[in-house]
């Protein structure tokens, strides 16, 4: 494929099923998201985490702006192809001296794709590192069949049902550290978490998952957001984009779907069957 990674860098994903690391913003650039994003909380009263995901692009434009970053597109054209969609996306960030932890779990369990051509970008607005709580990852997980998930729905575990993977052997885990401004790439099926964060510093990242266009959804007719190339397919309807920052009318968009990702309607991937 075309795209930046090097062929080794390609190869290494596909059967590890993670990439790290590049750059593609300035460490100021990085420290100045985190910025726009405290003062989006101060002006909602609100933790990022409580409602900025799934979704959380449609909150800014500048947000959708760094979804279509060339430098990140052009890392994921090496693993997805020319046309790419944006499906979704998350903020992550973990308070200074707190016990919030995610567990380990693979996004593919509640997405509704098929087939699972998906690639997740996890963007750095300070440092993340062992020190903090970043991201780990479970090599080569993405190869085996679908993990069940227990939904332990723990206050302290920063996904929406508190998802967890039971039994696996931390020792094997791949700790994806970077800089501010810096991303690292993983499959969507491949199992990551990451613990809390003890250090005296908030660690904040936003996370942007990425599908090729000739994905499905498995859950009846959602929408995405095409970034790069074309959409000859019309699985997906357009996501709202922002006029400006906090627009009423995407923020409400962004509360619904968060609500109905919460839903226990919805059925992990192991348990339905389907992989």
């Amino acid at each position: 494929m075309s795209g930046s990674l090097t062929s080794e860098e390609a190869a290494h994903f596909e059967e590890n099923g993670y990439f790290v690391k590049k750059r593609a913003l300035s460490v100021a650039h990085a420290t100045e998201c985190r910025y726009r994003i405290e003062a989006m909380e101060q002006e909602l009263g609100e933790d990022c985490n409580q409602r900025m995901k799934i979704k959380a692009h449609v909150v800014a434009p500048w947000m959708v702006d760094l979804a279509r970053h060339p430098v990140i597109l052009d890392a994921v054209e090496s693993l997805l192809g020319p046309d790419i969609m944006l499906f979704g996306s998350s903020m992550f960030a973990k308070a200074a001296k707190n016990d919030k932890f995610v567990s380990w779990h693979q996004d593919s369990a509640y997405y509704g794709l098929d087939p699972n051509d998906s690639v997740t970008v996890w963007l750095a607005f300070t440092k993340s590192n062992k020190s903090n709580g970043c991201l780990r990852v479970l090599p080569g997980s993405h190869l085996t069949a679908d993990y069940e998930h227990e939904e332990t729905y723990d206050p302290q575990n920063l996904l929406a049902r508190g998802q967890t993977i039971v039994g696996i052997d931390d020792d094997r885990a791949v700790y994806l550290e970077l800089e501010p401004g810096e991303f690292s790439i993983h499959h969507v099926r491949t199992a990551h978490g990451s613990l809390a964060n003890p250090s005296n510093d908030r660690r904040m990242g936003l996370a942007f998952f990425y599908i090729a266009p000739h994905v499905r959804s498995t859950l009846g007719r959602r929408t995405a957001l095409l970034v790069r190339g074309q959409d000859t397919h019309d699985h997906w309807d357009p996501d709202p984009v922002p006029k400006r920052d906090l627009d009423p009318d995407t923020l409400a968009f962004l509360t619904d779907m968060w609500s109905r990702y919460q839903s226990k309607e919805v059925k992990q991937a192991a348990a339905s069957g389907r992989l």
